[in-house]
């Protein structure tokens, strides 16, 4: 079963590294078009910020949550 996880595990990691170049070509694109539609009146570029900064918590509300999970847990386990 561990072995099953560690393929998975590496599987997963080898897919994000190949997909990482298309994803990093996109900024410039999307900041340079948010940018002339704001020069425009265009309003559609004013929830990017927010988008942004909803993607960077994601990871850690994850993060902490499942620390959180894990702690409860462990501490459970050592009282009894």
């Amino acid at each position: 079963m561990k072995n099953l996880f560690k393929i998975l595990v590496l599987v997963v990691f080898v897919c994000l590294l190949s997909t990482t170049n298309d994803v990093v070509a996109q900024c410039p694109m999307c900041k340079t078009s948010v940018e002339s539609g704001l020069k425009e009146g265009n309003s559609t570029g004013l929830g990017l910020n927010d988008g942004i900064l909803y993607l960077l918590a994601m990871p850690y509300v994850l993060v902490g949550g499942v620390g959180v999970i894990w702690y409860r847990n462990y501490r459970r386990r050592t009282a009894k």
